[in-house]
C-alpha cells in the first residue's frame, strides 16, 4: 500500500486517467474527488463489503429455513403410468 499525505486540493493520479483529490477535511472526516472514466467503477469498501455479506447470507439459508421447506415441499409423489397397450391387445 502507497501512502501519502495530501493538502487540500492536491491530488493523486492514479494509471493515466484516475484522479482523486483532496475535497475538504473537517476533524477527522476527509471529503475526496474521484475523477475516473465512466468505465471504470468507483464505489465504497464498506458498501461492496455489505453487498459480498448480503449475498453469502441470502445464497446459505439457514438449517432450520431448510428444514422448514423441506416439511413444507415434502417429497414429490411418482404419478403412476397407465398399462401400455401393444400391438394387437385390446383392452
Amino acid at each position: 500500500m502507497l501512502v501519502l499525505s495530501r493538502r487540500l486540493g492536491e491530488s493523486v493520479v492514479i494509471g493515466d486517467d484516475v484522479v482523486v483529490t483532496v475535497l475538504e477535511v473537517r476533524g477527522d472526516v476527509v471529503r475526496i474527488g474521484v475523477d475516473a472514466p465512466r468505465s471504470v467503477p468507483v464505489r465504497r469498501q464498506e458498501l461492496l463489503e455489505e453487498v459480498a455479506a448480503t449475498n453469502k447470507q441470502a445464497a446459505s439459508p439457514s438449517p432450520q429455513a431448510v428444514a422448514d421447506l423441506s416439511r413444507l415441499v415434502g417429497s414429490p409423489a411418482t404419478p403412476k403410468q397407465p398399462p401400455t397397450e401393444r400391438p394387437g391387445q385390446s383392452s
